[in-house]
């Protein structure tokens, strides 16, 4: 199938996940991503379970569809092949700090200098002209800086994070969003660019947009934090014999759920006709609904949620995703071949004219070094002694 971005080449040097992430999602948008990497490859290619070395879980989350070449940039001869791949490149990402890519030579000055077409995009903690400009910066240390974990802290009594990489995924996102921006204004002016895409104000700005809240108006009107999915009682509700997720969100949700359960005095309480007045006492109304919840069981209620046309569902696993119904009937999972070893990938999510775009499996270290060389003109004996130092190192 054509896609979106099929002819686009991206140099991706990233590591970890942040911006491996958005290179993937580039590649499932059709570019041809090429993932640099060090003679040791992306540390996330020794963690987690895997059937082969350097093929790791998480590597294999974050990287389908790419190819990879290791070039070792602190030799010439590795910095002289980035160069060549440089000249012939729509985007180059990465996520080390300024000052090392600086001490590389591989500042966006020197590198748009030469290919003046090139995106480039540095993904990192902090705004480089802020006083934490050059700070390292992982997930964690972000999801701390950005107000979630205090909001975690509120909700649970005590500080924590969210169970997953939230600030590596989101930021990933954002700086695909960037990088497309810039390259659709490259097609329009003949222009490329320098993107920056800081983790810190990228975050601050996601968890901001419901829970600035009362803090929009200066002086403040309300809480910094949104009162809705910040009540105590805002959770899967526990039902007459296990758990369900039910929204009842519009006014109509409400009336008819109220309606259908015999509470009528509830449907004509000021305290929730409209959703101003829902808002002021949603504390109450969710203690409310949760023990409105403990009187059936999880079927009945999803089959009267769902004749109401109220959003609900059950509580999921992600053992239990892999057989879900609707994502065998989509065909999300991806299954693919590694040598033997079957491999089930998430699919990509969106479609183009129906059609799911396909997913190659992740690259070995250095899989592609050679064909990548040859293509950015390299002699077939540079490109021989670079591909040999690359599957020693593999084997290594």
């Amino acid at each position: 199938m054509s896609l979106p971005l099929q002819g686009v080449r991206v140099l991706e040097l990233g590591a970890v996940l942040m911006t491996p992430y958005a290179g993937q999602w580039l590649a499932d948008l059709g570019a041809d991503v090429i993932k640099i990497e060090p003679p040791a490859g992306d540390t996330t290619r020794r963690t987690g379970p895997n059937s082969e070395s350097n093929m790791g879980a998480v590597f294999l989350g974050a990287n389908r569809s790419k190819r990879s070449v290791v070039l070792d940039l602190k030799t010439a001869a590795g910095k002289s092949a980035l160069l060549s791949l440089v000249d012939g490149a729509d985007i180059l990402l990465h996520n080390n700090r300024p000052q090392k890519m600086e001490a590389l030579g591989l500042s966006p000055e020197a590198l748009l200098a030469r290919n003046p077409r090139l995106v480039y995009t540095c993904m990192h903690g902090f705004t480089a002209s802020g006083p934490y400009g050059g700070r390292p910066a992982y997930d964690d240390v972000i999801q701390g800086m950005c107000g979630l974990v205090a909001l975690m802290g509120q909700r649970l009594g005590e500080p924590d994070y969210l169970p997953t990489t939230a600030a590596d995924k989101t930021v990933g996102l954002i700086g695909v969003i960037a990088i497309l921006a810039a390259l659709s204004r490259r097609d329009r002016t003949g222009e490329g660019g320098y993107v920056e895409v800081p983790m810190f104000e990228s975050m601050v700005a996601f968890t901001a947009v419901e829970h600035l809240y009362g803090h929009q108006f200066d002086p403040p009107r309300g809480p910094a934090w949104y009162p809705r999915v910040m009540a105590a009682d805002r959770r899967p509700q526990a039902t007459a014999d296990g758990y369900i997720c039910a929204l009842p969100y519009t006014d109509t949700h409400w009336r008819r759920l109220f309606d259908a359960i015999g509470r009528h005095d509830l449907t004509a309480d000021p305290r929730f006709a409209d959703i101003a007045a829902r808002t002021a006492n949603v504390a109450e109304l969710y203690a409310l609904l949760a023990t409105i919840m403990k009187t059936r069981t999880t079927a009945e209620w999803m089959t009267l949620l769902e004749s109401l046309e109220v959003p609900c569902a059950e509580v999921k696993s992600l053992e239990e995703l892999i057989d879900d119904p609707h994502l065998k009937a989509t065909d999300f999972f991806a299954s693919l071949d590694l040598d033997g070893q079957r491999l089930r990938l998430p699919g990509v999510p969106v479609l183009f004219d129906g059609e799911r775009p396909p997913v190659r499996r992740p690259p070995r270290l250095g899989e592609h070094t050679r064909e990548v060389l040859l293509e950015a003109g390299l002699a077939p004996d540079q490109a021989d002694v670079l591909a040999r130092a690359a599957t020693s190192q593999e084997g290594a």
